[in-house]
């Protein structure tokens, strides 16, 4: 039972941490609020209200009993002392009783009347209207075979001390959780900006500095963060440096290689070697480009259509098909982007004869689909692609111009923009491959 109450509240509750640091706030406020409105309307204001009628009703009851004697003299004294003390205006009326009802059933005014009138002179022997004037309300009551009309000042069965109670109640209120809120957006604000630090920072962006805010703890934490972020950026410019030198200090021996290879006289042997120096030279010149991109360039707003229009126009291959029906920007490192795209169309390009690339978007991501006719891969080989220097030569046709960095790269440069990219088989019998990247 516990566990299906925790899931209800859970789906009625809302999941932001300021609404529901409102709630926190503002409902023990409210509540509070309402108890004491229901027990001051109950004990105060109803009880108030009960004897104010009850002692109204007893005054007309008495003046209506004065009108059933024959004495007029002291039916002219009463009815004027009753004017001049109580604020009445009685009118004598030869008529009988109106029939049309004016009594609202929820009104607590006209429920006091109607209980006081009704065990004072009996169900059919008054009526009373309390809605045709703003100020004022009328009573009839039959006396004998007339009818005895008084007009007299609501606040006689009304206080008005309710309608300032209702308005020091809600007027503080709306004053207290007014304050709530502006403080709760302050101490809420900083925990939103680290988190969209921390998401921009998870897609491979630079980030310049996060600035502490807020109270003490989630000073502490942003501190922490903007800490950890420079030493992980600090350790991957290091890792990217050191690479890129050791790539760069690899090609001057290479170079040298290839110098005596040349004047070798066997020059079977000396063409093998040649070749293999001139794939190690190709892996190097791979790693440095990419290590160049992944170190200078910034985020910014790109768009993802011009990018791959561009691609196919610099591989002018007719057997590349782009259907584009939607515009998506979204802010990313564009180098490496347009690098990743065209790692993958070019590979599909060269193991298969269609290459097809759809664009769609969802609420919070772009989906990119790279699809071939090719032979396709196995689907136990999937996460072996992406490892850098690997070759699946028995799936498809050896590619003697590549290193095998290709997919790594790709798969790098989705994942540090934070997206994910799947393979799949595609609707031609080929490799299906999907790029995720939120926006």
């Amino acid at each position: 039972m516990s566990y299906g109450l925790n899931n209800f509240l859970k789906k009625i509750l809302p999941s932001g941490l300021f609404y529901r640091s409102l709630i926190i706030v503002a409902a023990p406020t409210i509540i509070l609020q309402i108890i004491i409105t229901v027990v001051f309307f109950d004990s105060i204001w109803i009880k108030s209200n009960k004897g104010l009628t009850r002692s109204l009703i007893g005054e007309i009851k008495t003046l209506s009993d004065v009108y059933e004697t024959e004495d007029q003299a002291q039916i002219n004294f009463m009815t004027n002392q009753f004017k001049k003390n109580f604020d009445f205006v009685i009118n004598i009326k030869d008529e009988d009783l109106p029939e049309i009802s004016k009594e609202r059933k929820y009104s607590p005014m006209d429920r006091s009347l109607r209980r006081e009138l009704k065990s004072a002179f009996g169900s059919d022997s008054y009526w009373f209207d309390t809605t045709s004037y703003e100020d004022v309300a009328n009573i009839n009551v039959k006396s004998k075979d007339k009818i005895i009309e008084i007009i007299f000042p609501k606040e006689k069965i009304a206080p008005s001390s309710v309608r300032i109670f209702i308005l020091w109640i809600t007027v503080p209120s709306l004053l207290l959780i007014s304050i709530a809120i502006i403080f709760l957006k302050n101490q809420t604000r900083p925990i939103v900006n680290l988190a969209k630090a921390a998401e921009s920072f998870g897609r491979g962006e630079f980030i310049k500095g996060v600035r502490p805010s807020g109270a003490s703890e989630i000073r502490k934490a942003a501190y922490e963060f903007d800490r950890m972020a420079k030493r992980i950026d600090r350790h991957l410019k290091q890792r990217s440096e050191m690479l890129s030198g050791i790539s760069h200090d690899l090609r001057t021996p290479l170079t040298r290689l290839k110098l005596q290879l040349a004047m070798l006289n066997q020059k079977e042997l000396a063409s093998k070697m040649s070749n293999d120096v001139n794939e190690m030279e190709a892996m190097l010149n791979t790693y440095l480009q990419f290590a160049k991109t992944q170190t200078i360039e910034e985020s910014s707003a790109t768009n993802i259509n011009k990018i791959l229009k561009e691609i196919s126009e610099e591989k002018n291959n007719r057997n590349l098909h782009l259907n584009l029906n939607q515009e998506i920007i979204l802010v990313a490192r564009k180098a490496a982007i347009k690098r990743c795209l065209n790692n993958l169309i070019e590979n599909g390009l060269y193991y298969a004869k269609n290459v097809y690339v759809n664009i769609s978007k969802s609420m919070n991501n772009v989906h990119i689909f790279i699809e071939d006719d090719g032979p396709g891969i196995p689907v136990n080989q999937y996460k072996n692609v992406f490892k850098p220097f690997v070759r699946l030569d028995q799936s498809r046709n050896q590619n003697h111009s590549g290193v095998g960095l290709g997919m790594s790269i790709a798969e790098d440069i989705v994942r540090s923009h934070g997206g994910k990219i799947e393979l799949n088989e595609s609707k031609y019998k080929g490799l299906q491959i999907k790029i995720s990247l939120p926006f």
